[in-house]
Parts: structure tokens; sequence; C-alpha cells
């Protein structure tokens, strides 16, 4: 669901870069008073976990598009939603400056689509809701599957909105509405599913790294240590990152679908100095565009990405969590 920077106004981008920005300063604000030496090794692995599995594009059967997780919901089960939405910041951060994913322009509005509502509306409300009083297997399942497909709705239909306020009349709003909504319920449930049986994992292997798992009753023994849980997690995402990223489904996404069904192509043009000097910087720091090797279609270009971008993920969540303890102690 990255936006191209094609696809909103420089007033509408700039709406979107301050309220992301607000949720971030908030969610900075509320991540102070929590334990960051305890939780920085599980911000970082699992923020490159979810870069790794962002690019993983799996079929929707009957309908020639392909979908990915997004991970807010997941980040947040595990993080809390402030946590979580911090790492979101950062993976999305990397996709555009490094990968050329998502517009730069667009970035203010791919942090509140993909990670606002995953991590607040899903990862906060659902979760807290469903496992608040009682964490089992099934309510972690059914948290999974509605709090996904919640922020997956509310993410589509916050991009056909910024469209709409955009302008972009290639993108008709009735028309592009109806193409989003059904076809990201779809990923949605796809996405609640593999995000339920990576919780439920962590759930029977170490219970105590999901958020809000002190609250609840307290009925499952861990069968690993937290390193050893935190352990396979990291060789899970060099794995998929580096083995079956090569494997990714290649039909467009569900934005890119909806736009080819409704306006004839995934690519708009944009015109106008902003638009230039966001491509400009972009490609100044994109040293591999696509996920892959600039001139080259080597196989190898994927797997290197898929790598070097969870390790970046790991350092920049790193960086953030260190920023914010030196904030707090300066402070006090």
């Amino acid at each position: 669901m990255h936006m191209a920077d094609a696809l909103v106004s420089p007033a509408v981008a700039g709406t979107m870069y301050a309220v992301s920005t607000a949720a971030a300063a908030y969610s900075v604000k509320e991540v102070k008073l929590e334990d960051l030496d305890r939780k920085v090794p599980v911000m970082g692995v699992m923020g490159a976990f979810v870069f790794a599995a962002q690019m993983i594009n799996f079929t929707i059967p009957g309908t020639g598009s392909s979908g990915h997780l997004c991970g807010g919901m997941l980040l947040s089960a595990i993080l809390g939603p402030c946590a979580g939405f911090l790492t979101m910041i950062a993976i999305l951060t990397i996709q555009c400056l490094l990968f050329a994913d998502g517009g730069l322009l667009a970035l203010g509005c791919n942090v509140w689509n993909m990670a606002f509502y995953g991590c607040f509306i899903g990862g906060f409300l659902v979760w807290r809701l469903l496992n608040q009083k009682n964490m089992t297997r099934g309510t972690i399942t059914a948290a999974s599957v509605i709090g996904c497909i919640a922020g997956l709705q509310l993410g589509a239909f916050s991009v056909t909105i910024e469209t709409l306020l955009s302008g972009i009349t290639e993108l008709p709003f009735a028309v592009f509405l109806g193409m989003m909504q059904p076809i990201h319920l779809a990923i949605g449930l796809v996405e609640g599913l593999i995000t339920a049986a990576v919780l439920v994992f962590i759930y029977e292997a170490r219970p105590e790294i999901l958020y809000g798992y002190e609250r609840a009753d307290r009925k499952a023994a861990g069968r690993m240590s937290r390193r050893g849980t935190i352990a396979a997690l990291a060789m899970l995402t060099l794995v998929i990152g580096g083995v079956i990223s090569l494997f990714a489904s290649g039909y467009p996404d569900g934005l890119e679908w909806s736009m080819e069904k409704v306006a004839g192509t995934a690519e708009l043009a944009a015109s106008g100095s902003v638009y230039q000097i966001a491509e400009k910087l972009q490609g100044m720091t994109a040293f591999l565009p696509d996920y892959a090797f600039k001139a080259s279609d080597s196989a190898a270009g994927t797997s290197v990405s898929g790598i070097f971008g969870g390790v970046a993920v790991l350092a920049v969540c790193v960086c953030v969590c260190v920023l914010i303890k030196k904030m707090k102690y300066k402070k006090r």
C-alpha cells in the first residue's frame, strides 16, 4: 500500500507529515516511561522481521493481485502501540530512502495509512479489548485477524481520501474506493492469519514478551528463554529476507491492482518542482531501488536487500531507543 508521490498533492503531503509527526512525538513521550533496556533487542529484531516479511508478496487467488504484511498490528501486540509505531516509522523510512519503496513526498501518508491504524487501532484497541483479561491462543488469533482487517480497511480508505483531496482525477473516488476496500479485505485476512501464527509462537515460547500479558491471566508456560526466542526470530528474519523473499508473488499489490483497474496504469505522472526535488533526493539515497542492484536483474540483489534492509532497520531502532534514553535522563 506504499503510495507514490504522484498520488498526493504537496498540501496533502505536508498535512500528513504534520499529523504523522504529532503521533510520533506522542509515541516518544510514552516510550520514555517504559523499560527501554529490556525493549531494545525485541524492538530491533521485530523491526527487522517485519521489514523482511513485507518483501514477501502473497497471491490473492482469483484476482491477479497480491498483498504483503503491513506489520503494525504485529509490532504493537509485542512492543505496545507507541514503540510499535516508532518501529514502523523506521521500517517505512528505510524502505523509502534506501529502496525507493513509496515516495518521499508521500512518506507522511504511508506512515499514517500503514502504521497508525495498525498500531493504534488494531494493536491497541482490538488487541487490548480481546486480551486484557484472558490471553489464549483463541483470543490472540481473533485479535490478530480483526485488528489486521480493521487496520487495512482504514488504511485503504485513507488512501482514497488522500487521492480525492489531492485532486487525482484519474482515480474517481467512488470507483477507486470500490476497488480498494474489497481487495484489502482479503489481504487483511491473510495478514491476520500470518500475524496470529507469529504471535501464537511467541505466546508458547515466551508469553511475557507479548504486550499486556502481565495484566492477563497467566496460563501459558514459556518453552524457551527470552534470549532464545529473540534469537529464533532473528534467524527466521535472515531466512525470510535472504531466501524466502526470492519467491515473492510477481502480481501487483492491492493499491497497484486497484489503480490498474480504475486508471489503466499503476504509475501516474506528476509535474512540478516539489515532485522533481523529492525524486532527485530519493534517487540519491536509494542505492538498491526496488530491492535490486542498479542495472542488474540478479536475484542476489533481492537477498542482499532483505538482509541489509533488516540490519538497517535494527540499527535505526537501536539508535532511536538510545536517543530516547538520553532525552529521558537529560530531563531527570
